[in-house]
């Protein structure tokens, strides 16, 4: 739910009870409010100008504080949407509600828009001015379940159920969580930005041209791969096939020449083995404390009920397979993967001391599992 001018439309009132509310006051409070009152406005036309007025809204853009305080603003709109059962992300000036319901559920349609209704509700106290016209909703389910005969209605406004949407942080997700169309985007855009290097390439050495590679190609195929462990062969070819270019690109090699000797030397990952790593980083980094609760809430140890050899080698405890197999994406879901990709690590790398020496031993693992060293 994007916002229309949402930095200019901040209440400095509402604002200012806000940072009192969650405790500041005295000098810091009136530092605050010196940095957002005081400015004024005034409107230029040929050489007339108006009278400045005063602003009693707004944040200054471009400053290192506005996003903080924009997102203190939002705050309490959590609080609305979690009140209905659903859960919410916040953005700088977008917002994300996730709704669950079983596919059967006759409830549903009405408390969701009944949490919209209350959001649309919010925004107008607050003085925000949300836009239904630009906001897109996603139904993702089994194909079954699709033609649910309801549309959600935000602020007067029914919004249409799209196949795919630009959903989170450039993602691109469709309704069967495929991820066939984000792929076949990333791999167009690589593509495109390949086709531009490779005029670069007479000018460059090859250690330049490495770095132009890494920052316009590579880059993107990294963005998100986490969530291309698991893809269909067919699906993940995709972007194997970028990186087979731009191995090639950097090294100067012919269509016809295979990518593996070309990977080694440049010392990659290969493109499924580079989701791997990302996977298996996230997953240290969650269960020692330096990743987010909500993934660490995901994953367990396993705790046998005997002791055993094997109690000491920090395993994770499988996804019992009757939930695993109730929709096909399920098996791609990070509960289900984190302990299959856990597991199979060797116990030096799954008890490594710092996550230094993890990321250097689980990629020497992987390099050695790529290319059979």
């Amino acid at each position: 739910m994007p916002l229309s001018a949402a930095f200019d439309t901040i209440d400095h009132g509402i604002l200012l009870g806000r940072l009192s509310g969650m405790g500041l006051g005295g000098t810091v409070l009136q530092w605050l409010r010196s940095f957002l009152e005081g400015h004024s406005q005034m409107v230029k036309l040929g050489e007339t100008c108006s009278d400045p007025w005063p602003l009693t809204c707004g944040v200054p853009q471009g400053s290192i504080l506005s996003p903080m305080l924009f997102n203190i603003y939002m705050k309490p709109l959590g609080e609305v949407i979690r009140s209905f059962g659903g859960r919410c992300h916040l953005y700088t000036d977008d917002t994300q509600i996730h709704y669950s319901f079983p596919s059967n559920s006759k409830e549903a349609p009405r408390i969701l828009n009944q949490c919209l209704a209350a959001v649309a509700d919010w925004m107008r106290r607050n003085k925000l001015r949300i836009n239904p016209d630009k906001t897109e909703a996603l139904l993702v389910s089994r194909s079954s379940d699709r033609g649910i005969g309801w549309q959600p209605v935000l602020d007067g406004v029914a919004l249409p159920l799209k196949s795919q949407v630009h959903c989170s942080l450039g993602v691109l997700l469709d309704s069967a969580l495929t991820l066939e169309a984000q792929v076949s985007a990333v791999a167009g855009r690589a593509f495109a930005q390949l086709k531009l290097v490779r005029q670069l390439r007479p000018y460059l050495v090859k250690s330049d041209l490495t770095t132009v590679v890494h920052a316009l190609v590579t880059s993107r195929l990294d963005y998100c791969n986490a969530l291309y462990v698991g893809l269909p062969l067919k699906t993940a070819r995709k972007l194997q096939l970028v990186q087979r270019a731009a191995a090639r690109l950097i090294t100067g090699a012919s269509y016809r020449e295979r990518s593996t000797p070309l990977f080694k030397e440049l010392h990659w990952l290969p493109f499924t083995f580079r989701s791997q790593f990302k996977v298996q980083t996230i997953i240290y980094k969650a269960l020692n404390g330096l990743g987010p609760t909500y993934l660490r809430d995901r994953i367990s140890y396993h705790k046998p009920a005997r002791s055993l050899r094997s109690s000491g080698e920090a395993l994770l405890l499988p996804l019992p397979i009757s939930q695993a197999r109730l929709v096909g994406t399920r098996e791609r879901a990070f509960s289900a993967v984190a302990p299959r990709l856990w597991n199979s690590l060797p116990i030096k790398i799954r008890q490594a001391p710092t996550l230094l020496a993890f990321r250097k031993d689980l990629k020497t693992w992987l390099f050695r599992c790529a290319f059979g060293e």
